[in-house]
């Protein structure tokens, strides 16, 4: 793509630049080619410099991941600095050094976000998420994967001022217990899915409640919930018509004949039978598994 666009300021061709700026070449050409890409074109010209300027301004989407494994914290804050029209933003390649104080600027200024990728980032604090809630009305995604910082008072604001929610992943957020995710769920009733996974204060409270409010669930990441017993999933497979997958791996206190009736509506499961799971052990003890009638 790079090189089609360098081609394009051959005499022959005509100018790239010649385009119009905001209505050819940012939402239909440049929105195309690879951000690491783009960012390499500001070496060509002080011309291709402002045209990438511009179109950073108007990103829609900004995802750290396609500039490399690693983005320097100079160059994220230069690349966001006059974007107020994001939508998307994943920074989990900034987890190592990501702060409130990187952050808040782009929260205050873009008010259309509606995904938010934060999994990793450990050097945040609640004013973080305070500010997503105050900033982002119509936030839709948001992932806090692994963010021990986030605690109830936070996540209370999130559920007050993000209604439109269908997404959450708080896996390993430790310090929320069933009291917090009980006051998401009944705040956000449009969850589609949800992660509570490797959290140990997480039990059947939450587990029900989310049940109860969040009629149209598909996903729910229970892994790992050493708390969540089998009347927790009795209670999911009778109000949640919708679930399509649910991981259970790892809690201990839950068992086939609550899941069965979840196996038998297909909702796809991480824990095999416990039939199956023998002929995997045993084939995996003796080198093969006898042929055995399932159906009798």
């Amino acid at each position: 793509a790079l090189w089609c666009l360098m081609m394009s300021l051959t005499p022959t061709r005509g100018c790239l630049l010649d385009l119009p700026w905001e209505d050819i070449l940012i939402p239909h050409i440049l929105c195309h080619v690879p951000l690491q890409q783009l960012l390499s074109l500001q070496r060509v010209s002080k011309s291709f410099q402002s045209l990438i300027q511009l179109y950073l301004a108007n990103m829609r989407c900004f995802d750290s991941s396609q500039i490399g494994p690693a983005i320097p914290q100079a160059a994220f804050v230069n690349l966001l600095k006059d974007s107020k029209v994001l939508q998307q933003l994943a920074l989990q390649n900034c987890s190592g050094w990501l702060t409130d104080m990187d952050l808040l600027p782009i929260l205050w200024r873009n008010h259309h976000l509606h995904q938010i990728q934060l999994k990793g980032c450990g050097r945040l604090s609640r004013s973080t998420l305070v500010s997503i809630s105050l900033n982002c009305p119509n936030l839709r995604q948001l992932s806090l994967a692994h963010c021990d910082w986030v605690d109830s008072l936070s996540l209370r604001s999130l559920a007050d001022h993000c209604k439109a929610l269908e997404a959450v992943d708080l896996t390993a957020c430790r310090q929320l217990k069933d009291e917090a995710i009980c006051y998401l769920v009944q705040k956000c009733s449009r969850l589609k899915s949800l992660s509570l996974a490797v959290n140990a204060n997480v039990g059947d409270m939450a587990v029900q409640e989310t049940a109860k409010c969040c009629p149209e669930l598909e996903h729910l990441d229970l892994t790992g919930c050493l708390r969540v017993k089998n009347d927790s999933i009795r209670v999911l497979a009778e109000y949640c018509p919708k679930l399509r997958s649910l991981k259970v791996k790892h809690c201990h206190n839950v068992a086939e004949s609550s899941l069965s009736v979840l196996r038998v509506r297909g909702v796809e499961l991480d824990v095999e039978p416990p039939l199956q799971r023998a002929l995997v052990l045993l084939q995996d003890v003796v080198g093969f598994a006898p042929f055995i009638n399932i159906q009798i």
